[in-house]
């Protein structure tokens, strides 16, 4: 997918779930529409060497604190991954939901609290404007079961996610934001139980992937060819 073609409109996907469900979508979509978008997914960061960690942390670990024209432990930088895509697209798993009280707040910690994922999440946001033309499209995290959080955690998970569409996300950028988390947890606190693999199991059922995939795919094309006018941020569209 190179950047030489830019009209392909190509778009990588950080750990995108739901297999290859995302990339039949696109492909009925380019044969319905004369398109010719394109999807790649990859596990970012690797579990090897850097570690399977996708908090705030990390994406501000690499695309900021160590940016640059050259890998940070294997991992792709913003200078390496804008080159040769148009759209880039990533997420965190539910883990980060488990967030823990606020300490001295501290960019450069790993650890998971309000204070840290906000700094963390505004650098990352003046990192992706230096590269207006490249599109970012960001899910608000993947929600927590109950039993796997506290009513604390999941308070703080609720405040984080919502000051990430209320104040994080400005207008009239390259950033667009799909409320993944909201979907998962209509509004409550929780991951809702009929969504999820089991009670205890923060991974979404197949039916409540299936049914995401769709409305996130909506969102997707809806930023690329109409900087995101047409959605909601959950991936509905929009009353004409």
């Amino acid at each position: 997918m190179s950047r030489m073609v830019r009209k392909l409109n190509s778009v990588l996907g950080l750990k995108i779930p739901a297999g290859s469900f995302l990339p039949s979508l696109l492909a009925g979509y380019n044969k319905q529409h004369g398109s010719r978008h394109q999807i790649r997914a990859q596990a970012f960061p690797k579990a090897k060497p850097y570690g399977w960690h996708n908090y705030p942390f990390d994406y501000y670990n690499i695309w900021v604190k160590n940016a640059g024209p050259a890998p940070f432990l294997q991992e792709p930088t913003l200078e390496i991954l804008t080159r040769q895509y148009n759209v880039i697209v990533f997420k965190h798993c539910f883990p980060v939901c488990n967030i823990q009280p606020d300490t001295t707040a501290d960019i450069y910690s790993d650890y998971r609290s309000l204070a840290n994922y906000k700094l963390q999440y505004l650098a990352l946001r003046e990192k992706l404007h230096q590269f207006s033309s490249t599109k970012f499209v960001v899910w608000t995290g993947a929600a927590q079961v109950q039993p796997r959080t506290t009513e604390d955690q999941a308070k703080r998970a609720r405040e984080f996610f919502g000051w990430v569409v209320d104040e994080w996300d400005l207008p009239d950028d390259n950033i667009f934001v799909w409320d993944f988390y909201r979907l998962q947890t209509e509004g409550q606190l929780y991951f809702q139980q009929k969504f999820s693999s089991s009670p205890e199991n923060a991974h979404p059922s197949p039916a409540f992937a299936h049914s995401a995939a769709k409305l996130f795919f909506q969102r997707l094309v809806d930023v690329i060819e109409l900087n995101g006018t047409a959605t909601s941020l959950i991936g509905t569209a929009k009353a004409a």
